[in-house]
């Protein structure tokens, strides 16, 4: 079988993905930030998914800037997949895709907390090559390269590199979990090893739990449900960052699949070591699907 040829992204590239979720922070995002009108916030599939002008808005905005940029691309973005669902299954099979959520973190943006986010992955037959997840209130970006690391850039100059925390002891360690659909085979152990780390958090927001995490804040992101625009640019980021990650039986994160638990460490041996504690593993992901079957659409 031929190899196949897979894309790639260049520096100048990425800082034009920078550069377009700027834009849609600027021109969309922010003038509406704590001035929606009622009538400018739907519903989806219930009352904390939300979905705002806002959004809409911005997601048309990068997707005409992203074909500009890349005729050819395939653009996946939370609200056109969310009219049309089979679009997130073709995200794994094209040559050039995007995905992008215009804001992450849309319950926030909504309540006026300044914790909402805008993400981009850029993805060649499946293999994650670029992420961006910009923080509009600072203007300020996470950014990856596939095999040149994780950055905060500033006006396109790199601030810092992203590091993950170092391994630390369970009672050490702080992270966020989404642990009311977690499918443990002992419910009763995986409270015990939740009440027995420092701290654990919600921003209510992939976008800056990811940033945090990258920036070398926390030790553990635990996930039930994985859809490709929320989870694809962190996946990155923190890989670049030397975090580990995988599924809750070991696999990598295939974003075709938006079950079967997502979870990431400080290293392999840490990532281990949490998912014993916690008590879940290989036979684990059919009971995740299950449980958050209403919540994927």
């Amino acid at each position: 079988m031929a190899e196949v040829m897979r894309a790639r992204v260049t520096r100048a590239e990425l800082a034009r993905l920078v550069a377009i979720a700027r834009e849609a922070a600027r021109v969309e995002i922010l003038p509406r930030f704590r001035s929606l009108a009622p009538d400018e916030v739907q519903s989806k599939s219930g009352p904390y998914d939300l979905v705002t002008i806002a959004d809409e808005r911005a997601e048309r905005l990068v997707t005409a800037r992203l074909l500009e940029m890349w005729p050819e691309a395939l653009v996946i973005g939370e609200e056109a997949a969310a009219r049309r669902p089979e679009l997130r299954l073709e995200v794994a099979s094209a040559a050039l895709a995007v995905t992008v959520d215009p804001i992450d973190g849309t319950a926030n943006y909504v309540a006026g907390v300044p914790l909402f986010g805008v993400m981009m992955a850029v993805l060649s037959y499946g293999e994650v090559l670029a992420s961006v997840i910009l923080d509009p209130m600072t203007m300020e970006a996470g950014v990856a390269l596939r095999g040149e690391g994780a950055w905060i850039d500033r006006d396109g100059v790199e601030l810092r590199r992203l590091r993950m925390a170092a391994a630390a002891p369970l009672q050490r360690m702080t992270g966020k979990a989404v642990w009311r659909h977690l499918p443990s085979r002992d419910p009763a152990q995986a409270d015990r090893t939740f009440r027995s780390v420092a701290a654990m958090w919600d921003f209510r927001c992939a976008a800056h739990e990811y940033l945090l995490t990258a920036d070398g804040r926390a030790h553990f992101l635990l996930y039930t449900l994985s859809l490709p625009w929320d989870h694809l640019p962190g996946w990155l980021l923190l890989h670049e960052a030397g975090a580990y990650g995988a599924r809750f039986d070991g696999r990598p994160y295939d974003p075709r699949d938006a079950r079967g638990g997502l979870m990431y460490a400080s290293d392999r041996a840490s990532w281990e070591m949490f998912a014993e504690a916690l008590v879940i593993g290989p036979e684990c992901n059919d009971l995740a699907s299950k449980s958050i079957e209403a919540h994927v659409r």
